[in-house]
């Protein structure tokens, strides 16, 4: 299926998009459409006649017609790689993606699986993404580092193929994510496959209903105290994974027959390269705090930060080279101080 977009495109972007579609063979592979090219002025307008859309939709899953196009773009992969064989029903909404139940071949020995669909323009808006990018890698839709020189060129100029390909690598990152941290033994949805655009992984909930997140629900303090100390342990063990969620709080956790799973990692960091970590993983650990002491338990969000953090041997400031402090400056003094503490 071509991946190419039905938006104007500036003829010296041309290659860029050739290159793109070289660069993802696996969709090569799919049944392709049938492109159409047209003049307009100095510009040309590329548009997709997709023949899977045009025939008959397969799904029980009803969707509008711009929504079919959106979903057999995005995961018409997964079909055609059997990882699921009908699209029930869209069980989450929203303006960043949407999750989809679907149902799953026998081989998987379990019923159902979800598929992650991310809206297009999801990672291009996002607020203080620098925050997140931070020393991390980007990434092919298998969580492979990109290594082209053109393309590397084209994200850090954020051309239309540029922004593609950073959307595709937010993409990649969350899959990677979340199999080093079910690998790691984190209460998260074990991830299965992944495309340009979304992410195959366990379903929580059953047929007639989704799990829902925390902040939907209203728990006795008896009930709330174990799993806040199993959302503290799933903190623990993504840091002895080096990894911070990084938009962790009771909208992305799941509660479903008295368990928790976390979900939504695409802004996940590693704390040995980004300078924000600390303070990105102090938020992390406020916002579950925050949940939780409205549902009777008593906690010290920064207390328990600390002492989580500083247990795994990381310095709650980062560390500076002492060749760039100078003895005389009263500052560069306190600094240097307050790292040897």
């Amino acid at each position: 299926m071509n991946n190419i977009s039905n938006n104007q495109i500036d003829l010296d972007e041309l290659t860029d998009r050739q290159l793109l579609s070289h660069a993802n063979k696996s969709n090569q592979q799919r049944r392709k459409g049938k492109t159409l090219v047209k003049q307009k002025g100095s510009q040309q307008i590329i548009k997709t006649v997709n023949p899977f859309i045009e025939a008959e939709y397969p799904f029980t899953y009803h969707a509008s017609l711009h929504d079919k196009q959106w979903l057999m773009e995005s995961i018409s992969e997964f079909y055609d790689q059997k990882w699921f064989e009908d699209i029930l029903s869209v069980v989450k909404g929203g303006k960043e993606a949407n999750v989809y139940l679907c149902r799953a071949p026998e081989r998987l020995g379990k019923p159902l699986l979800a598929a992650k669909v991310y809206r297009p323009r999801m990672f291009r808006n996002l607020r203080k993404d620098h925050l997140y990018r931070e020393g991390r890698e980007n990434l092919d839709v298998n969580g492979k580092v990109v290594l082209d020189e053109r393309a590397y060129h084209a994200m850090q100029k954020r051309s239309a193929y540029g922004l593609e390909l950073l959307h595709t690598s937010w993409v990649g990152h969350e899959f990677l994510t979340m199999q080093v941290l079910y690998d790691g033994g984190v209460d998260l949805p074990r991830p299965y496959a992944s495309s340009n655009n979304a992410i195959m992984m366990d379903y929580i909930g059953d047929e007639f209903n989704a799990a829902p997140a925390l902040n939907e629900i209203k728990l006795t303090p008896t009930e709330a105290r174990p799993l806040f100390q199993r959302v503290l342990h799933n903190i623990e063990l993504m840091l002895i994974c080096n990894r911070v969620h990084a938009d962790l709080s009771a909208y992305n956790i799941l509660y479903w027959e008295g368990e928790i799973t976390l979900i939504d990692f695409p802004q996940a960091i590693n704390p040995e390269e980004n300078h924000n970590a600390w303070t990105i993983f102090a938020r992390d650990v406020q916002r579950v705090c925050d949940y939780f002491k409205g549902q009777g338990v008593a906690c010290d969000a920064h207390s328990l930060a600390v002492k989580m953090w500083k247990s795994k041997g990381r310095a709650t400031q980062p560390e500076i080279d002492p060749h760039f402090l100078d003895p005389e400056i009263d500052e560069d003094r306190r600094a240097w101080q307050g790292q040897t503490k």
